[in-house]
């Protein structure tokens, strides 16, 4: 049975990112975890008002976000009516990065899917800093869905690499589960940069053709400053459902979240980005 963590704030996002991962894993036997993490700056003087001599407010604010959630199950219930899911309600305080990380250990997670919010103009960024935060800080796979984001079937997935590392399958398996499940086509995208050496062209396909039936691999001859521009087109011209990357030192994903113009790039995704742990990292 799959254990899938959904945290929330109960906005939109969030909301939308819980509906995504019902019908995502519809047919598949799964514990959700729906957590709201609060914190301290979020207690404001209406909160103290209504606590009243028997309850503090520590326990005035989890119960209100208790009943939220109980709430977003109810409506869940309601919707789909699907026996295979079982649903838990978590209500932490805490950091939000370090509450992830702690209930994925107890719980022993293994996917986290959470909304992601965009912004306008020059300003647009991949995703919400707490996303970024889960994703680079946190111990399991991360799949985001940008708001606004409905699901459709997976008929295509890229995975996007520079082929400058050897996978295994352990580190790549999450991938794999939600190929096989959808019976989606792989897409291999090689961004292959300045300065490229020709062996490592076809480093790493031994591997995916091994672990993946009937992968598809497209070479991206980019500059450095166009990668993402690049991908984003990739993805729009072959109707990509879903973008999926590995994380670890010296993978692909390291270079763009630490290239300074990433955030700031016009550059919006609207497809789910799925970004798994490397097994050197």
């Amino acid at each position: 049975m799959k254990a899938i963590l959904l945290p929330t704030d109960f906005s939109k996002n969030s909301i939308n990112a819980i509906n995504y991962a019902m019908e995502l894993f519809k047919n598949v036997p799964s514990v959700f975890y729906i957590l709201n993490v609060q914190k301290t700056s979020s207690f404001i003087s209406d909160d103290i008002m209504v606590a009243n001599a028997s309850a503090t407010i520590y326990n005035t604010i989890v119960d209100a976000a208790k009943k939220s959630i109980t709430n977003i199950i109810t409506k869940i219930e309601t919707r789909y009516s699907n026996e295979k899911h079982q649903f838990k309600t978590i209500v932490d305080y805490d950091n939000f990065v370090d509450s992830i990380n702690q209930v994925s250990e107890k719980f022993k997670i293994d996917l986290i899917i959470m909304g992601t919010k965009g912004a306008s103009g020059l300003n647009k960024v991949f995703f919400g800093s707490n996303t970024v935060h889960v994703i680079n800080r946190g111990h399991v796979p991360v799949l985001a869905i940008p708001e606004n984001c409905k699901f459709s079937s997976l008929e295509k997935i890229a995975f996007t690499t520079s082929f400058g590392r050897v996978y295994e399958k352990e580190e790549l398996q999450p991938l794999a589960d939600i190929v096989s499940l959808n019976y989606s086509k792989l897409y291999v995208l090689h961004a292959v940069c300045d300065n490229a050496f020709s062996e490592e062209l076809n480093s790493g396909i031994d591997f995916f053709k091994s672990n993946f039936r009937y992968p598809v691999f497209k070479y991206l001859n980019v500059k450095e400053h166009d990668v993402y521009k690049c991908i984003q087109e990739f993805t729009a011209t072959n109707a990509i459902k879903m973008i999926a990357m590995s994380r670890g030192k010296h993978s692909f994903f390291e270079r763009l979240f630490n290239n300074n113009t990433f955030e700031n790039i016009a550059f919006n995704i609207d497809i789910p980005f799925f970004v798994m742990k490397c097994s050197n990292n």
